[in-house]
């Protein structure tokens, strides 16, 4: 598996320098690699009414979103079929973070029936449309509430992977 080093760096080589203004944030996990950047201020936008900078803004957005599409698309294909993952694009703008693509993935689980009934809940109140909307939201609540808690664990996950790279090979 490549280690997000190898894909910053396969990155920082294959993006158009002017895109961001700094190097690109990268979310990977294991169907997908998040590029998501800071794009340059607008300065146009300072200093006007919040009705005309929040139009400004829209459409500074989708102006880099159009602009860029094409050779976001090639860099994603190369992407894809070097690592063997999807990848989807984003950009950070006045501390905003806007996302063109992100990869929505079914995932498998089972719950007993207290479990169930909360996602019943969620569903007759209106909160989702299904269980599986309902499980997507309590997902995010539970990440929105516990932000500092994960970002230490992934750190620690990190770790743990530069300890066993640096570690001796297998001897079978």
């Amino acid at each position: 598996m490549d280690t997000e080093e190898q894909l910053r760096g396969w990155f920082a080589g294959r993006l158009p320098e002017g895109w961001f203004a700094e190097a690109p944030e990268l979310v990977v996990d294991r169907e997908e690699i998040a590029v998501v950047g800071v794009v340059p201020p607008l300065t146009v936008a300072r200093g006007l009414p919040d009705l005309e900078r929040s139009a400004a803004l829209e459409g500074y957005v989708e102006r880099f979103r159009e602009e860029t599409r094409e050779r976001r698309i090639e860099i994603a294909r190369e992407a894809e079929r070097r690592f063997r993952r999807k990848v989807s694009w984003g950009i950070v703008v006045e501390g905003e973070r806007v996302m063109f693509t992100t990869l929505s993935v079914p995932v498998m689980t089972r719950l007993r029936q207290p479990e169930r009934q909360v996602l019943d809940t969620l569903v007759a109140a209106g909160v989702a449309r299904s269980r599986s909307d309902a499980l997507a939201w309590c997902v995010r609540l539970v990440g929105r509430h516990t932000d500092t808690w994960l970002a230490d664990l992934r750190d620690a996950l990190q770790h743990v992977d530069r300890v066993r790279a640096a570690g001796p090979d297998h001897v079978d």
